[in-house]
C-alpha cells in the first residue's frame, strides 16, 4: 500500500476537522454537542437500511439519509449540517425488547450515512434494528450474529453474488434472496458498474445526469442512489447481515493498484480512486477499520463462524502488478509465470498464510474476486487465458494452493464472482502437470443481472468443459449460489432466473455441488 504524508491525505479530503467529522458516523467519537434533527422534505430512508460483517458479540449497522437520492450535487436533498441518527437493536421486531439504543451524527461530509457498530449481543442469535431521524422511523432490519469463536455450530446457511450491473435488468434474483433461510450474504464485488447509464433493458431512459462515467464523488453517490433504491436490493440488505468486498467496476474496469486500465494520469487516477472508495463506504455496511484514507482502504479482513468455518475476504486489485502482457487473453505469456508476480501483495498475502497456519475452522473460505483456478479457452493442446485473474499470476496462486496443504488447511473453499457465469470446478496445486493433485474447491458464481438474460449453456460453456478437465459444472443463467455447510459437507445450489430482462422471474436450483469433509475437489 502507498504511504501518504498528512498533507496528501488533506488533498484527497480526510485530514484534521473533516476526518473528525467522517468519524462521528461510526460512532467511534461520541459528539457532546445536540446536533439539529431538522424536519427534512420526503423520507429521509429511501435506499433502506443493512447491516454487516457480524460477529459473536455485534454488528455494524447502515443506513443514509437521503430524501432525494437522485439530486444533481449527491448529497442526496440533505442541508449542509450534521444530524443526530438515532438506533434501536432488539430482540421482536415490535421492538417491545430492546436490547441496544445509541445515537451516531450523520455528516454531510460522509452524505450523511452512519455506521454505528454495536457490540455486547449474545452469540448466534437474531435480532431486529431500526434508525430514527427527526420524526421519520426507517424500515426494520434484521440481522443476527456469529456463535462463539470456541463453538462448533451445526450448520452455516450462507449466499453469495456480484455482479449487478443496473441497466441489464431487474434486481430479482435479491427478491427471492430474502426469503431464504440464511445466516449472511457474502458479497464478491461489482456492486455497481462505473460507465454511464442512458437505457437499460427494461426500456426506460435515465436522465442525462447519469448519462456520464463516474469519475468524480457527486457521481459515484449518484450512481449508488440509482442502484439502491432498487427494493429487491433493499429486501436483501435488510433480511440478513452483509459481509462485503470490491472487484473493479466499483472505481473502473481491471484496474490494478495505481494504473489505470486506461493508461489514465495516476495522481488523476488516485483522486478517482479515492472518489469511489468513499462512496463505497458511504453506502455499504462496513465497519470503521474500513473507513478510507484517501485512495487506500484496509479491505482484506477475517471473519471467524465459530470453528466451523472461516471468512477470509481478499482484496484482488488494490496490491496487483499490472496485468502481464497487456491483459486481454494470451496463449504464449510467458511473464503470466515469473515468480516474483503478485495478486495479493506480499503483505496481504503472507497474512493469508499465517491465518492457513492458525486457523482451527474446518473449512476455510476465501472470498475472492476473479477467478483462481484456471480457465483454459483452448480444447487443443494450448493454452489461451485471461490476464487479469489467477491464471495471470501462476506463482503466487501456485504458492497458495501448496501452502494449503502444508499448512494443515482441512478444507479449501474458495468462493468466486466476477465471471456472469457458474462454475464448479476442482483447484489443482499446478495445472501445468495433468497428474498435479487436486487441494480445493472453488464455486464461481454467476451474476445478479451483468450480462442480460443469459442461458444454460452457451457454446463457451462447451469449450470450457472441453479444456478444462478439472470443470465440472457451467451455466450461464443469472442468479446466486446458496450454501449449506455443516461437519460433514458444504453443498452449493445454484440458483438461476430464465430471464431478467422483465419482472417476475421465478428462481430454481439449477444444480447441487457437494464438497465432503477431508476430500479437496467438488462432486457433482
Amino acid at each position: 500500500m502507498v504511504a501518504y504524508s498528512v498533507s496528501r491525505r488533506q488533498m484527497f479530503g480526510f485530514g484534521g476537522a473533516a476526518a473528525a467529522a467522517l468519524m462521528l458516523g461510526t460512532g467511534a467519537w461520541e459528539a457532546q454537542s445536540a446536533f439539529a434533527s431538522p424536519t427534512l422534505k420526503g423520507d429521509p430512508f429511501t435506499l433502506g437500511v443493512a447491516s454487516g460483517d457480524p460477529t459473536s458479540d455485534g454488528v455494524v449497522l447502515w443506513t443514509r439519509l437521503a430524501p432525494d437520492p437522485f439530486a444533481q450535487d449527491g448529497l442526496g436533498g440533505m442541508p449542509a449540517q450534521p444530524v443526530r441518527v438515532h438506533y434501536e437493536v432488539a430482540l421482536d421486531d415490535r421492538f417491545r425488547r430492546v436490547v441496544r439504543r445509541g445515537s451516531v451524527v450523520a455528516t454531510p461530509e460522509l452524505a450523511h450515512s452512519v455506521h454505528p457498530e454495536v457490540h455486547g449481543l449474545a452469540p448466534d442469535r437474531t435480532y431486529w434494528f431500526r434508525f430514527r431521524a427527526g420524526s421519520a422511523i426507517s424500515p426494520v432490519g434484521r440481522t443476527r450474529t456469529t456463535p462463539a469463536p470456541w463453538d462448533s455450530p451445526r450448520e452455516l446457511k450462507f449466499a453469495f453474488a456480484s455482479c449487478q450491473a443496473w441497466q441489464d435488468g431487474y434486481f430479482t434474483a435479491y427478491h427471492h434472496m430474502a426469503q431464504e433461510d440464511l445466516d449472511l450474504v457474502v458479497h464478491l464485488g461489482d456492486y455497481l458498474y462505473e460507465s454511464g447509464v442512458k437505457t437499460n433493458k427494461r426500456g426506460v431512459t435515465t436522465d442525462p445526469k447519469f448519462h456520464t462515467e463516474t469519475l468524480d464523488l457527486a457521481r459515484y453517490r449518484l450512481q449508488y442512489g440509482l442502484y439502491k433504491s432498487e427494493a429487491p436490493l433493499q429486501e436483501a440488505h435488510a433480511a440478513f447481515p452483509w459481509i462485503m468486498t470490491f472487484d473493479d467496476h466499483e472505481v473502473e474496469n481491471n484496474w490494478a493498484d495505481g494504473t489505470s486500465e486506461n493508461g489514465e494520469n495516476p495522481e488523476t487516477f488516485l483522486q478517482r480512486r479515492a472518489a469511489a472508495f468513499q462512496a463505497l463506504y458511504e453506502h455499504a455496511p462496513l465497519r470503521r477499520t474500513q473507513l478510507p484514507n484517501g485512495p487506500d482502504v484496509q479491505m482484506y479482513r477475517r471473519l471467524p463462524y465459530g470453528r466451523l468455518a472461516d471468512f477470509t475476504m481478499l482484496d484482488t486489485r488494490q496490491y496487483r502488478d499490472d496485468q502481464p502482457c497487456g491483459d486481454g487473453t494470451s496463449a504464449d505469456c510467458a511473464d503470466r509465470f515469473a515468480p516474483d508476480r503478485t495478486l495479493l501483495g506480499s503483505r496481504q498475502r503472507d497474512w493469508v498464510l499465517k491465518g492457513f497456519s492458525r486457523s482451527q475452522a474446518r473449512w476455510q473460505v476465501l472470498g475472492n474476486q476473479a477467478p483462481m483456478g484456471q480457465t483454459d479457452q483452448d480444447p487443443g493442446p494450448g493454452t489461451t487465458v485471461w490476464m487479469d485473474p489467477w491464471d495471470g499470476y501462476v506463482a503466487e496462486r501456485n504458492r497458495l494452493l501448496a501452502e494449503a496443504g502444508t499448512r494443515g488447511v482441512r478444507n479449501l473453499v474458495v468462493i468466486t464472482g466476477d465471471r456472469h457465469q457458474n462454475y464448479a470446478w476442482d483447484l489443482k496445486r499446478d495445472y501445468a502437470d495433468p497428474e498435479s493433485a487436486t487441494v480445493g474447491s472453488e464455486f464461481v458464481g454467476t451474476s445478479v443481472t451483468s450480462g442480460g438474460d443469459g442461458a444454460d449453456m452457451t457454446a463457451q460453456g462447451e469449450t470450457f468443459l472441453a479444456a478444462n478437465p478439472h470443470m465440472k459444472f457451467f451455466n450461464s443463467q443469472r442468479g446466486y449460489v446458496r450454501v449449506t455447510v455443516d461437519r460433514e459437507r458444504w453443498t452449493s445450489d445454484f440458483r438461476v432466473l430464465p430471464f431478467v430482462s422483465r419482472p417476475d422471474a421465478p428462481i430454481s436450483t439449477r444444480a447441487r455441488v457437494v464438497v465432503e469433509d477431508g476430500t479437496p475437489g467438488v462432486q457433482v
